[in-house]
């Protein structure tokens, strides 16, 4: 039985896709940042561990540098979601303007060897913009998985979401996904994931900022396994209404060793270009949530690094 704290939830979402994406966008970008400070003020536990998961990515950082990080990172937060609630009513022009990446020849030029092109991505900026942007200026479409939420109608509406801004959803359980994805890549398709959190036990550890982290293998698996190539891609905000991004080099299989290594050598290397492009742009890397072995390992919330003025 859904419980009342699943419907609410799937009440507010329904709210935001069907109010927020009538407001002007000037007023929209407002309600955003509003929200964010809000949150921001009221030091939750997202917001706390943001700091913390900052305070790596830039090491030495002062208590007022982590708070001015994590204020900024919970706007972009809420950038990216006011983007998201409004992109269904977009005008395809809107989309193909709002998005800017460099050395797109990368993705471009494999996708023309037919030999398939898997995207992978950190959680930085907005990952559905950049989506709707390939279906709609490269007018290419893409499968991604998206994690099973609960409740199910809250699931139904993502996925109804992001199949209509022309990308083809699997659910990440059941175990049938990796297949889907490696037909797709074989018939010279294009993959897109989120790749730079793992919870599961089949996840890879890397080194991530220094210390232990495990992403997931599937990209990793997938290029083996299918021959497609592997090109990270990092995105960031700047003042402007456009997002940015970057697709970096391809990711090589090594030549020698088993799966199991050439995963580790390939998704280590995943992690580094990620971690590239997190630390120009730190504010903008939506990770609300632990990661790194340590955190996981101690099961304990982060403590007030920067207590702010009107809060406890």
């Amino acid at each position: 039985m859904t419980s009342l704290r699943e419907r609410l939830t799937d009440g507010l979402y329904g709210l935001g896709w069907g109010a927020v994406r009538t407001l002007p966008e000037p007023v929209a970008t407002r309600l955003g940042r509003t929200i964010a400070d809000v949150a921001w003020r009221q030091r939750g536990k997202g917001v706390q561990r943001l700091e913390s998961n900052y305070a790596r990515v830039v090491p030495g950082a002062s208590p007022e540098r982590l708070a001015e990080l994590s204020r900024a990172g919970m706007r972009s937060y809420l950038r990216y979601w006011m983007e998201s609630f409004r992109l269904p009513s977009w005008s395809a022009e809107r989309i193909k303007d709002g998005f800017d990446p460099k050395d797109l020849h990368f993705l471009t030029d494999g996708l023309a060897t037919g030999k398939g092109v898997v995207l992978a991505l950190p959680h930085l900026a907005n990952w559905d913009l950049a989506g709707a942007w390939v279906t709609t200026k490269l007018e290419t479409p893409f499968t991604t998985v998206a994690e099973r939420l609960k409740p199910e109608t809250l699931y139904d509406r993502f996925v109804a979401y992001r199949e209509g801004l022309g990308m083809e959803v699997l659910p990440h359980s059941g175990g049938s996904a990796f297949g889907t994805l490696a037909r797709r890549l074989r018939d010279g398709g294009l993959v897109c994931l989120v790749a730079d959190r793992d919870l599961s036990a089949s996840g890879v550890e890397v080194t991530f900022f220094g210390e232990t982290a495990r992403m997931p293998a599937g990209p990793a698996l997938l290029a083996q396994q299918t021959g497609a190539l592997l090109l990270p891609v990092t995105l960031w905000y700047d003042d402007s209404p456009v997002m940015r991004g970057r697709v970096h080099p391809p990711i090589e299989v090594p030549e020698s060793g088993t799966r199991a290594e050439k995963t580790s050598v390939m998704t280590q290397a995943l992690a580094d270009a990620f971690a590239t492009g997190i630390a120009e742009h730190p504010e903008d890397w939506h990770m609300l949530q632990r990661l790194w072995l340590a955190d996981l390992d101690s099961g304990k919330e982060p403590r007030n690094r920067a207590p702010r003025e009107g809060t406890e």
